[in-house]
């Protein structure tokens, strides 16, 4: 049995070989993280609290494609509870206050944190899709591939 000739192309596996201009993971998810584009770190990434523009008004990136959807939500959940359950088992060890004192500590700090970061892990989401040519950040996707 002889080996195939190394330029022939299996029908096995096919490999994904991106193309194009470099993207660089960790400066795309910080500028997203910013609220800015996650290509040029020019553009505004949000026209309102959680909605994206539609293009980046500096170099015209089209933001449609991304797919957020709730990752940004389990992200905070994990961020927000890493802070304050460790913040309530602290209190609650020291000090040992009333339940409503407790209420009227950790409802709040749960709020506000958690909307203090929606936006800019959001943005870090967006960043991370674009930086990784995911969805319809590829500029060499065919829809017909699938």
């Amino acid at each position: 049995m002889t080996a195939p000739p190394p330029n022939t192309a299996s029908t096995a596996a096919t490999i994904w070989t991106p193309e194009g201009e470099k993207r660089h993971l960790w400066a795309a998810m910080k500028r997203g993280f910013f609220g800015r584009c996650p290509k040029c770190g020019k553009g505004k990434l949000f026209r309102a609290f959680l909605k994206t523009a539609d293009n980046c008004s500096e170099c015209g990136l089209d933001f449609s494609p991304h797919r957020a959807d709730d990752l940004p939500a389990y992200l905070v959940i994990v961020v927000v509870g890493h802070i304050v359950i460790p913040l309530a088992l602290l209190i609650e060890k020291g000090f040992s206050p009333p339940l409503v004192v407790q209420w009227a500590i950790y409802l709040p700090t749960t709020l506000v944190l958690a909307l203090w970061l929606i936006q800019p892990i959001k943005g870090g989401v967006v960043g991370l899709q674009w930086a990784l040519r995911m969805h319809g950040f590829d500029e060499n996707f065919v829809e017909d591939q699938i």
